[in-house]
């Protein structure tokens, strides 16, 4: 038979729960949210119910569509301002980074309302058959691999914030390891709930009552009216021509897809490849004001239909409060400083995020996307300048070395032409392996010369690709 398509997935679990949906005959928008529904479960300090998000879904014959449901600042109703937050410094090699967590980091969340949205105005699925997968695995537990127990080892401060998360995240008080196997039976109870009854009991009903009750406890401003205000936004993709295709990504407010857009710009058409000094020079021309959420996942699906999705979520680094009996652990996006962008009550955060998919002559030839905070549009950049101006393959286009250029300063991996770079005016700071600083970025493509389905997983991320 056929492939009925290809998934990408920051994680084995998440990869296969899509590929699962396009066996039961789904489609790509079906099999992204079953994979994103899973990564709540396999990725569960990177995403959840409590994070936000953003879907760029292309159906064939048809113009692009982005879904923001990324997070709103909270504030309605509230009685004065937001409790004080705490710094938690989390280390990569050669580098740091400070987020805040607590209640007063908590914006309003829009996962549940984003998968729900999705499903039901492009996908063939019921909503339950896509929730039923996650909560089965939420119930029997998922293994930690490598990469997800190093980054329950970053994030230790964070969920060992307060006693609840602590219980829920942590294992006789410490990061579990490696093997150790995490089940979150409130998770499937909250996923089973999802699939019942779609968005309303978190927005308005009795899971937005607890989530609010338990935030202003804590001295946090996310309140009911504020839940029960949030709407999933419409929006039209940006879109830039790069030879003879058309790049679609993310638009404002959110400052990922922007900032490609600006890179891919600089860089000039296609035709020759550019060097790390050029490439660093298109990053620093891309680089300006933004959130960046610090723990991301991402998905990319292309279907055989021609259906395409790029999903991309974030829970920036988790504020450590959990809330129990709902399955949900809150985002900490008011926390993440770097590169803040206020916003007033109600209004949408700014964001890095930047899925993303490329078109020839109407027709989707690829799907990408990134984890990694600042780091996104440098990793979505490289891997597009692998694919479409080197012809590499996606998974080697994946795997090669990135650079991150950032406020003058460029962050290299084992491979990149540090010479160029310092020539050029860079100091580097160089990393002795592949890093998760560098992104995780999560790849599909249609080959366009024989139709063949195939992608790339980042490795640095534990990524997976499936072809269905």
């Amino acid at each position: 038979m056929a492939p009925r398509g290809v998934v990408a997935a920051g994680h084995p679990a998440s990869a296969a729960a899509g590929a699962d949906a396009l066996r039961a005959g789904g489609n790509a928008v079906d099999a992204a949210v079953a994979a994103v529904l899973t990564s709540f479960v396999a990725e569960p300090l990177l995403t959840g119910l409590g994070a936000g998000g953003y879907l760029l879904v292309a159906p064939p014959g048809e113009s692009p569509r982005l879904l923001d449901f990324f997070v709103a600042t909270p504030g309605r109703g509230a009685a004065g301002g937001p409790a004080p937050m705490t710094d938690v410094i989390v280390t990569f090699e050669g580098t740091t980074q400070v987020f805040q967590v607590g209640a007063g980091s908590c914006a309003v969340y829009g996962t549940p309302a984003g998968v729900t949205a999705a499903a039901e105005r492009f996908g063939r699925m019921p909503l339950a058959e896509l929730t039923a997968p996650a909560a089965r695995l939420a119930r029997a537990g998922v293994r930690l691999n490598a990469m997800q127990a190093y980054v329950f080892e970053l994030l230790h401060g964070v969920v060992g914030a307060t006693p609840e998360a602590a219980a829920r995240y942590t294992l006789d008080g410490r990061p579990p390891r490696e093997g150790e196997l995490l089940r979150d039976p409130e998770l499937a109870d909250a996923l089973d709930l999802l699939g019942a009854e779609g968005a309303a009991p978190f927005y308005t009903g009795d899971v937005a009552g607890a989530v609010a009750e338990e935030v202003g406890a804590r001295g946090g401003v996310l309140t009911r009216a504020d839940l029960a205000a949030y709407r999933v936004v419409d929006r039209a993709p940006l879109c830039v021509t790069r030879g003879e295709h058309e790049v679609f990504s993310n638009p404002p407010p959110s400052a990922g897809g922007a900032r490609l857009v600006r890179a891919l710009d600089h860089l000039g058409a296609p035709g020759r490849e550019p060097d790390a000094a050029a490439i660093a020079a298109a990053l620093a021309a891309g680089a300006g004001d933004g959130r960046s959420p610090g723990s991301t996942t991402h998905v990319s699906v292309l279907d055989a239909d021609g259906w395409a999705c790029s999903v991309t979520c974030s829970n920036g680094t988790g504020s450590g409060v959990t809330v129990p009996g709902t399955g949900i652990h809150l985002n900490n996006m008011l926390g993440e400083h770097d590169l803040a962008v206020p916003a007033a009550v109600g209004e949408r955060l700014s964001s890095a995020m930047a899925p993303t998919l490329v078109r020839r002559g109407g027709a989707t030839e690829l799907v990408l996307g990134s984890a990694g905070s600042s780091r996104i549009h440098a990793a979505v950049l490289q891997v597009l300048v692998n694919v479409l101006d080197r012809g590499i393959a996606p998974q080697e286009a994946v795997a090669a070395p990135r650079i991150h250029v950032e406020r003058g300063n460029a962050y290299a991996e084992p491979g990149i032409d540090v010479a160029a770079l310092e020539a050029a005016g860079y100091p580097v700071t160089r990393f002795a392996a592949p890093n998760l600083f560098f992104g995780g970025c999560q790849v599909v493509r249609r080959d366009p010369a024989t139709g063949a389905l195939d992608g790339g997983a980042d490795a640095r991320r534990c990524g997976a690709v499936v072809v269905a």
